[in-house]
């Protein structure tokens, strides 16, 4: 919404909350989402701020969140938990300093006090660009190794005699790694180590083709 899109960075965040946390001390913050990673957000984030609510549009947090970070959140007294409730506005002159909430059962609408808001609700890949050029999955993740398989075998136009290579895509000698693979867990450490395992497959591609 361009209410809190004006105000990215500056109080309405996207992704973990790392070194924002700190920012936030004795704050009233919002976290929008109900999977782990805002559930480890929002157990961060209680220990700065004095209070942390999760907003999340299901019935119950088990429903796509661990049952340890359920437990844990429920422990943890300056951590509010609102079901079935979606961010509706935001406002604030060159800072956020509140939402506007909506109940999704009953319609009616709250203005909150909030200073920062963290938005864990999921990643959408830019890999229009590539369309036509290697295969994707339905959310535009990009396929590598064995997810390029069918029945054991590489899908059609796959040009080698051997599968791809763990982090190959479908057009051969082109890897991926990070965020944007198929299956990828979201986390910098692991997309830090699939670029460095990547630069190895990238010289066992090229010694295969100097054979």
């Amino acid at each position: 919404m361009p209410s809190l899109e004006a105000l990215h960075g500056a109080g309405v965040f996207y992704g973990a909350a790392g070194a924002e946390a700190r920012a936030v001390e004795g704050e009233d913050v919002f976290v929008v989402g109900a999977g782990n990673s805002a559930g480890q957000a929002a157990i961060h984030l209680a220990r700065h701020a004095a209070s942390v609510t999760i907003l999340a549009l299901e019935d119950a947090l088990g429903t796509s969140m661990s049952d340890y970070l359920v437990k844990e959140i429920q422990a943890t007294p300056n951590i509010a938990v609102r079901l079935r409730t979606q961010v509706l506005d935001g406002h604030g002159r060159g800072r956020l300093e509140g939402l506007t909430l909506v109940d999704g059962i009953s319609g009616a609408t709250e203005s909150v006090p909030a200073a920062a808001v963290f938005v864990l609700i999921g990643a959408e890949p830019h890999t229009w660009w590539l369309d036509g050029i290697v295969e994707r999955d339905d959310r535009g993740y990009v396929l590598t190794g064995r997810d390029l398989l069918r029945a054991g075998k590489p899908a059609a136009g796959w040009t080698l005699q051997r599968p791809p290579l763990r982090l190959e895509t479908s057009l051969p000698g082109v890897f991926a790694a990070g965020d944007v693979r198929h299956g990828s867990v979201k986390r910098v450490a692991t997309a830090v180590g699939e670029g460095a395992a990547a630069v190895q497959l990238v010289h066992e591609y090229l010694n295969d083709q100097a054979r």
